[in-house]
C-alpha cells in the first residue's frame, strides 16, 4: 500500500546561464579576423506537471532538493553554448504551489498536463562578438551568465472529488464507499479506522457517475489539531457536495444530533466556506432498533435547523442508498447550473 502524502516542502534551482566567450579569429588567411567568442546557453528550468498517474506527493518527502542544468558557455568561431536541461517535478492533479518564504500561491495544477514554471533558468552571457562595433571592432570582455532562479516551495495536495463524506469516526462512511464504489477502505470497529482519505467512483443513476471521498474522522477540535480529521479538512475545499454520514444508533456513546453538530461546527471553524457547500445527511445503520427508533426525533430537529434533505440507509444491507445517490446526483446538477 502507498503511503498518503498530502504535502511537502522542497528546495528547487534552475540552471545558470552559461558565459559568453571572448575570443577572435586566428585563420592564417583571414587577416584582421575579428572577435568570435559565441554567447552562453540558457540555464534550464524547474517545471511542476500534474500528472494522472499519481495520487501522493511521497516522492518529495524523501528528495527535497531539485536542481536543472546550467547552460553551457560560450565558443570560438561564435558558437553559442547549449541550453542547460531543464527538471520536471510531476505532481498529482489538485497540487497547489506555493513560495513558501512569502506564502503566494504560485499555482492551482487542477487538469492532467497543467505546466507551472516555478523557478526560470539564467538567461545565458553574450560573448565579445556581440559588442563588436565599426568603432570598436576588437572589444575585449564578454557577459557572464545570469544565475537560475531559486526558491523554497510548499506543495499542498487537495484530492478532486465530487462529494466529500464527512461525520464523527465510526460514523459508517467507510462502509457506504465500500457498499457504492470498488475502492476498498477498511472497515473496523474502532475510531479512525480510515487513516488517510480514499476515492471512489459511485453510479449516481442514469448513466451519470460521481468520485467520492471519504474523509477521516472528524471530532471536535479537529480545526485545532484534534485527531486525525484536521489533516484532511483541506480536502472537502474542492467537493462540490458534502454527504453528512451520522451514526443513528448511539452505539458510539454519542448523541447523534450533537455528532452531526460538532462536525459541522469543525467545517466551520475550518474554512468559513465549507459551511456554504451543498449537503445531503446520511442517517445510518438503520439496520439497528435503535438508529430506526431515533430516525423522526433526528428528523424534527434537523428540519427545525432549515436541513431538509435527510435520507435514512444502512451502509450494510444496501438500504435507502439508491435514493441517496439520486439525490447526491441532483444537488450536484443544480450546483453546474
Amino acid at each position: 500500500m502507498t503511503l498518503f502524502v498530502d504535502s511537502a516542502t522542497i528546495q528547487v534551482r534552475a540552471g545558470d546561464g552559461g558565459h559568453g566567450l571572448v575570443a577572435f579569429r586566428r585563420e592564417k588567411h583571414v587577416p584582421r579576423g575579428g572577435p568570435s567568442g559565441g554567447d552562453g546557453g540558457r540555464g534550464g528550468d524547474v517545471v511542476v506537471v500534474a500528472d494522472p498517474v499519481l495520487a501522493t506527493l511521497l516522492d518529495y518527502r524523501y528528495r527535497r532538493h531539485h536542481r536543472a542544468d546550467r547552460g553551457r558557455h560560450g565558443g570560438p568561431n561564435q558558437k553559442q553554448g547549449a541550453d542547460g536541461d531543464g527538471v520536471v517535478l510531476r505532481v498529482p492533479p489538485g497540487t497547489r504551489v506555493f513560495d513558501d518564504e512569502t506564502g503566494e500561491l504560485l499555482g492551482d495544477l487542477v487538469a492532467a498536463g497543467e505546466r507551472l514554471v516555478v523557478a526560470q533558468g539564467g538567461r545565458g552571457g553574450r560573448g565579445n562578438a556581440r559588442f563588436a562595433t565599426p568603432t570598436r571592432r576588437a572589444p575585449r570582455h564578454a557577459e557572464p551568465g545570469q544565475p537560475g532562479q531559486a526558491r523554497i516551495l510548499r506543495l499542498e495536495l487537495s484530492l478532486l472529488a465530487d462529494i466529500g463524506l464527512v461525520g464523527m469516526p465510526n460514523a459508517g462512511k467507510s462502509s457506504l464507499l465500500r457498499r457504492v464504489s470498488a475502492a476498498r477502505p477498511r472497515v473496523a470497529a474502532y475510531p479512525f479506522t480510515t487513516r488517510t482519505p480514499v476515492l471512489g467512483v459511485a453510479d449516481l443513476g442514469g448513466g451519470e457517475t460521481a468520485v467520492l471521498a471519504d474523509i477521516p474522522g472528524l471530532i471536535g477540535g479537529a480545526h485545532r489539531g484534534a485527531g486525525l480529521g484536521h489533516h484532511f479538512l483541506k480536502h472537502i475545499s474542492r467537493t462540490r457536495l458534502i454527504v453528512h454520514v451520522v451514526d443513528l444508533s448511539g452505539q458510539g456513546g454519542v448523541d447523534p444530533l450533537e455528532a452531526y453538530l460538532v462536525v459541522r461546527q469543525e467545517l466551520a471553524a475550518f474554512d468559513a466556506s465549507l459551511s456554504g457547500l451543498p449537503e445531503v445527511v446520511a442517517a445510518n445503520k438503520q439496520d439497528l432498533l435503535e438508529a430506526r427508533a431515533g430516525l423522526a426525533h433526528f428528523r424534527r430537529e434537523l428540519t427545525a435547523r432549515g436541513v431538509e434533505e435527510v435520507y435514512p440507509i444502512s451502509a450494510v444491507t444496501g438500504q435507502g442508498l439508491e435514493e441517496l445517490l439520486a439525490a447526491a446526483g441532483r444537488r450536484l446538477r443544480g450546483s453546474r447550473s
